[in-house]
């Protein structure tokens, strides 16, 4: 059997080699993190600084302008959902276009009012200047009481009250005044998105699967060399495409089936529109349906985003106690839905869930019940 070697060296010799490489440089990494003072979470943070000073410094710019791509994006796909499947179903049944037409623009009024409100509704913000009771720690950045479930974030360089997250999308914090806002506004993006890819696969079938192009094809295409009769009546091969030199002969009269135009076919603006529109359903459908999914999870918890972590953490550290942490605000499914969605003091799921509402959430945001101190059923809240 052959051995591999390169310059010299046999296989056995460029493993043990590979290997002390490989030694050395961890000896290398674990040198710079020996101490107390210099781990490797320190050492990763030190590396990723550029990138989070990036994203402090230049997210709140950018965030403007990712507020106007929504926008355009939104209208850009409205409008050619009007453009081309608003005709294609009213020459199909009228009774059906009747129906799209109220779901369609039903789901599109809550997009645009869920959008808006979560853009322009302030995240909460813990009072300044005012001594609080409800204060749990001092944020280090901004050197004032936080009350709990509070979090600073680095964009907006300020405290927000039960902080879920950064959006860039929104160009805003969600946190406690604008959370349902922003879950409603992916649902219904969802939603929508579905809506058009369910009743636009009938379109997409036709003007984009099937080869509208070209209408006419060859039952028993022509092979071979073209040939003609002389007047002896031999057969003689055509060496030049010009069968009018003979100014005695008659032109030839050609009989040939020609490809139908068909009217109902797309022009080419309209099937890149098409694809556009399958592109852009698809891609929000597995983007915004993944996070809304993810966050559903989070409110069925009882927990936001930055708790979800935190929780994480906590639980481990108590499982090595050999003891079982308990997330404080976490009620149960049904109830952290209805306090979630604000379905509470009589409102019903319709008008609060189903319609675009304007109801703040309960409470002031600077305290929270938890499952300690939580009270009766028919005293909620």
């Amino acid at each position: 059997m052959a051995r591999i070697t390169w310059r010299g060296h046999s296989s056995q010799e460029l493993l043990s080699m590979c290997r002390l490489r490989w030694s050395y440089m961890k000896h290398c990494w674990h040198s710079l993190t020996f101490n107390a003072h210099m781990n490797s979470s320190y050492a990763s943070d030190v590396c990723l600084t550029p990138i989070f000073w990036f994203v402090d410094n230049y997210t709140h710019c950018l965030g403007p302008f990712f507020v106007v791509g929504v926008a355009a994006l939104t209208t850009s796909v409205v409008s050619i959902a009007y453009w081309i499947g608003l005709p294609f179903w009213l020459a199909k049944s009228q009774l059906m276009t009747v129906f799209l037409l109220i779901v369609g623009n039903w789901l599109l009024l809550n997009v645009v009012f869920h959008y808006i409100m979560a853009v322009i509704t302030p995240p909460g913000y813990p009072p300044e200047g005012v001594s609080l009771v409800e204060a749990v720690s001092m944020c280090g950045k901004c050197i004032s009481p936080k009350p709990p479930r509070t979090h600073h974030c680095s964009v907006c360089n300020r405290c927000i009250l039960k902080m879920d997250h950064h959006c860039p999308w929104l160009n805003n914090c969600v946190g406690y005044a604008n959370h349902r806002y922003f879950f409603l506004y992916m649902m219904y993006t969802t939603m929508g998105c579905l809506f058009l890819i369910l009743f636009g696969l009938e379109i997409g079938y036709k003007y984009l699967w099937l080869d509208h192009g070209d209408n006419w094809t060859e039952v028993e295409p022509l092979e071979g060399q073209p040939v003609k009769f002389n007047l002896s009546g031999h057969i003689i091969p055509v060496t030049h495409p010009n069968e009018y030199d003979d100014f005695m002969m008659p032109p030839a009269v050609h009989n040939l089936p020609t490809p139908m135009v068909d009217l109902d076919a797309p022009s080419p603006g309209r099937r890149r529109a098409l694809w556009f529109m399958a592109f852009t359903n698809v891609a929000v459908v597995m983007a915004l349906g993944t996070l809304c999914t993810w966050h559903a999870k989070l409110i069925t918890r009882g927990e936001t985003s930055v708790e979800a972590h935190i929780n994480e953490a906590e639980r481990k550290r108590l499982l090595q106690q050999q003891r079982i942490y308990i997330n404080p605000y976490n009620f149960g499914t049904k109830k952290n839905w209805k306090l979630f969605l604000g379905l509470v003091r009589g409102r019903s799921f319709w008008r609060t869930v189903l319609l675009p509402s304007w109801h703040k959430p309960e409470g002031t945001g600077l305290s929270f019940h938890t499952v300690h101190d939580a009270p009766f059923e028919d005293e909620w809240p």
